[in-house]
């Protein structure tokens, strides 16, 4: 059976990480925190981030910002709105 974390976000037991997915304490604290499910949300997330606000993550600047959506993301707040995404969910057919 797989391992189970109490996730930050969804607030229940679910499937834990196999290891960390950063180095360092940051990575140990998503590997004791954070669900499956919710990081690889979140990687789609920061895809979609990285490409619509044209982040270069070799700037720090860019880099403190994904990891400061990244911290709303997991704690349930609100992370920056994209402005070209168009959600599945609000599509409908004409």
């Amino acid at each position: 059976m797989a391992n189970t974390v109490f996730c930050k976000k969804y607030q229940k037991d679910m499937e834990a990480l196999e290891r960390a997915p950063l180095p360092g304490a940051k990575g140990q604290d998503i590997l004791q925190n954070v669900s499956k499910q919710a990081w690889q949300e979140w990687q789609l997330l920061q895809t979609m981030m990285i490409n619509e606000k044209q982040l270069n993550l070799m700037l720090p600047e860019s880099r403190k910002y994904v990891m400061e959506q990244m911290e709303k993301f997991f704690n349930n707040e609100e992370t920056d709105k994209l402005v070209g995404y168009v959600s599945p969910d609000d599509i409908t057919e004409l």
